[in-house]
Order: C-alpha cells, then structure tokens, then sequence
C-alpha cells in the first residue's frame, strides 16, 4: 500500500499505544509508527482524518493504491467493509531529540457510551462507530490517518492577526481538544476568554496556559442548548479591546449564531471571526459530505 498524497497532506499508518478515560464524555488515544517521522504541524486546531475498522476487522480497509484518486476508491468499497472516515483536530504530539514526531494524542467524544465498570464501557444503540472504537481501543489496534507532512497548512485554522488584543474562545465537546491546545499555546501577556461546553462536570480538564486567560467550564444543565449558549455570551463582560480575534467552533448551527453575536451585535471585524463547524445536529458525517 503506498501512503503518498500530494502535499501538505499524506496517509500515516499508526498503531494506538495507549489509551485514556478524561471523564464521562472524552476519551484519549495516543499513536505512534515509523510513518510519524514525516508528520508535520504546528498544533493548535490542526484537522486530521482517521479512517477506522469495522467491528471484526484487523485494519481499516483503505484503496490499496492511497494516490490522488484515494477518495474514489474508499467510496466504491461496500459501505460495511470501507474504512470509517471522521475528522478530529491534533489534541498534542511529541518529538524525539532530532524534532521528529514519535507519538500524537487525539481526543475523541463518546456520544452514547457510558462507562460501565474498571476498563469496561457500555455503548448504546445511538453509539457511533467512532465512539465505540475508541470506548474499545487498544494498544496494538491498527488505524489510518490522513494528515499534515507541512507544519503551516491550511488546516489550522486558529490565526489571530498580529495586532490582536484579545482572544474570545467558545467551542462545545466536540471542541474542547482543540480549543484546550489553543489556550495551552497562548504565549504570555495574551488576554484570552474562553468558554469550553461539556456535557458532565467529571468532563472539566485542568488547563495550564502562560496566558492571562480567564476560562469558563459551561458543564452539564449550566450548558444548556444553542439558545442558553448565546444568552450566556450576550450577558458576558469582555475586557475593552481595540483589535479583538474570535475563534469559535463545534455545532454548526450554534457557530453560526455565535458568529452573528459577535460581529453584529459586538461589532468584531468578521475577517477576525474564525468559525467552524464540526458537526450539526440531526445529521451524520456521512451525509455532512454527501451534502458537499
């Protein structure tokens, strides 16, 4: 199997070394392989693709030939042996001595599993079939990830212009992995507030930041839906500022309201609005692509 694609982007094979329960919601699973040598990014909101096994399966089933035409031929694969494609951001990697990529850590939300005892999770019928890999994950297990050979690539999205006084933050569970690297990046002297949206309080992770970052958990019944979420960044007090860059991300029908909030009615600049939409409510990923 080749794993070449025209660059910033390439196929990685990897193998999972370890796994993580970060509470009721969000489970970690870090990877490694030879192919990481070639992995390259600057953190942040750095998107990825993993393709996973079916249930029974040893690998993902992947187009044997992973050229420019890979997409084509993971869509003619039957739909219960074609790997399951889902996009997640860059939680955190490691390096080696000589600055390569040894190991990458993804987080993954567990919509509808449930722990169920010591090292046991009960997956329930809404379960998706991301969410009941990771809930399974072990050491060993095979997976396949589309990523960044280029550091600086266009799937990073968070760029603050260099003028920026203030950085807003609001991103839901979904989110919350790659708005969690953000805050840890954000050099000292950087104002930052920032909103994370959970759905347990078990779910809170203890941020460290050399940044004056003032960060909101909005956990459990506090979270509430899309409504609750705007009432609660309209009645906010934000720290004057003259050139002020927003970054929010998670439901996309929530993004977009924020997104209204800030630059209508706080009159941000929308060229310093950053907003995207990982997934919206009622649909799967499958019919998110099949809607272009």
């Amino acid at each position: 199997m080749t794993t070449a694609v025209a660059a910033p982007f390439r196929f990685f094979s990897l193998r999972v070394v370890g796994t993580r329960r970060l509470g009721p919601s969000l489970a970690r699973v870090s990877f490694a392989g030879p192919d990481l040598r070639d992995f390259r990014s600057d953190g942040l909101d750095q998107s990825l693709s993993l393709f996973l096994p079916h249930p029974g399966q040893a690998e993902p089933a992947v187009p044997v030939e992973l050229g420019e035409g890979w997409w084509q031929g993971w869509r003619e694969l039957p739909e219960d042996v074609r790997a399951v494609m889902r996009s997640y951001t860059l939680r955190s990697l490691r390096r080696d001595a000589d600055g390569h990529t040894v190991e990458i850590d993804v987080d993954f939300v567990l919509h509808g599993v449930e722990p169920a005892g010591p090292g046991r999770d009960r997956a329930a019928p809404e379960a998706g079939p991301a969410a009941r890999w990771a809930a399974d994950a072990a050491p060993g297990d095979r997976v396949l990830l589309l990523g960044p050979a280029v550091a600086d690539n266009r799937a990073i999205r968070f760029r603050p212009p260099e003028d920026t006084d203030l950085v807003v933050i609001w991103g839901d569970e979904t989110a919350v992995p790659a708005a969690c690297a953000i805050v840890e990046s954000l050099p000292a002297g950087t104002r930052a507030r920032v909103w994370l949206q959970v759905p347990h309080t078990e779910d809170v992770q203890d941020l460290r930041t050399a940044a004056d970052a003032e960060i909101t958990w909005l956990a459990g019944d506090a979270a509430g839906g899309p409504e609750t979420t705007l009432a609660t960044l309209r009645d906010a007090q934000l720290p004057p500022a003259e050139s002020p860059y927003v970054w929010i991300a998670g439901e996309s029908g929530c993004v977009k309201q924020l997104r209204r909030h800030f630059v209508g009615e706080r009159g941000v600049d929308r060229r310093r609005v950053t907003f995207v939409g990982y997934w919206r409510r009622g649909l799967t990923e499958e019919q998110l692509r099949e809607q272009g």
